[in-house]
């Protein structure tokens, strides 16, 4: 299998058939892949919905939380259930466009020492508050951990199975997987990818939830990358 593909939801019944059906349309004919729905406890009938969905797609598999969990969690969840060496994550609000999968792939297959590759939303099609938030974020973020990452938010992403379930697990952790990854030696690429408005569903997301979180989430990876351990070893002849 080259791929696996998680996708955390939460409250998306309206979105989770049309992006399958992309998904489909996207990868068909060109991987062996499976896709991953991790549904964080919701209380609409996405639940039933993918339930449904699955007796017409046999690539389809659906794991659960009993409560919600977050976005972190609902991740590690798909992660650790994946079959593939290589993850490719989604949003499943609709808005990361699965046609860009195949290039985040072909940048992860030219690196050997890549352990991620990040889609970075140039053109972002939300709102001007959540493009002003995201842009002083990612400035504020870049100059303190020196990740080199322009949109460490992005939903799109590549990762390496096996280096990336090593990496310290905490809520939030995916807004921090690029300097994480350096943190523990691996590297990081960014590819421009596509960015699509919301059309179906709402946001579960606060400008004001994240910034607070985010602060607090800030200071702790600073910390944490100042306690990393990578000792060079040489063995002796």
């Amino acid at each position: 299998m080259d791929l696996s593909l998680v996708i955390p939801v939460f409250n998306e019944q309206d979105n989770v058939q049309p992006l399958l059906e992309e998904i489909s349309a996207a990868l068909d004919g060109r991987f062996d892949y499976e896709v991953i729905f991790v549904d964080d406890g919701s209380s609409d009938q996405t639940p039933a919905q993918l339930v449904a969905l699955r007796a017409g797609f046999p690539r389809l598999r659906v794991l659960r939380h009993a409560s919600n969990c977050g976005q972190s969690a609902a991740l590690l969840t798909g992660m650790q259930a994946a079959r593939a060496p290589w993850i490719a994550t989604l949003d499943g609000d609709g808005q990361n466009d699965p046609a860009d999968i195949p290039a985040l792939y072909e940048a992860a297959l030219a690196d050997e020492g890549l352990w991620l590759v990040t889609g970075w939303r140039r053109r972002r099609r939300d709102s001007w508050l959540k493009r002003l938030s995201s842009r002083v974020a990612n400035a504020v973020r870049g100059r303190l951990l020196g990740d080199g990452t322009p949109d460490t938010g992005c939903g799109l992403k590549l990762l390496r199975r096996e280096p990336c379930l090593q990496l310290p697990r905490f809520d939030h952790m995916h807004r921090f997987l690029p300097a994480l990854v350096l943190r523990d030696g691996g590297r990081v690429r960014s590819v421009e990818v596509n960015h699509r408005p919301r059309n179906r569903g709402v946001s579960k997301y606060g400008v004001r939830d994240r910034l607070w979180v985010g602060i607090v989430d800030l200071f702790g990876l600073m910390w944490l990358r100042r306690r990393a351990l990578r000792p060079r070893v040489m063995e002796e002849e």
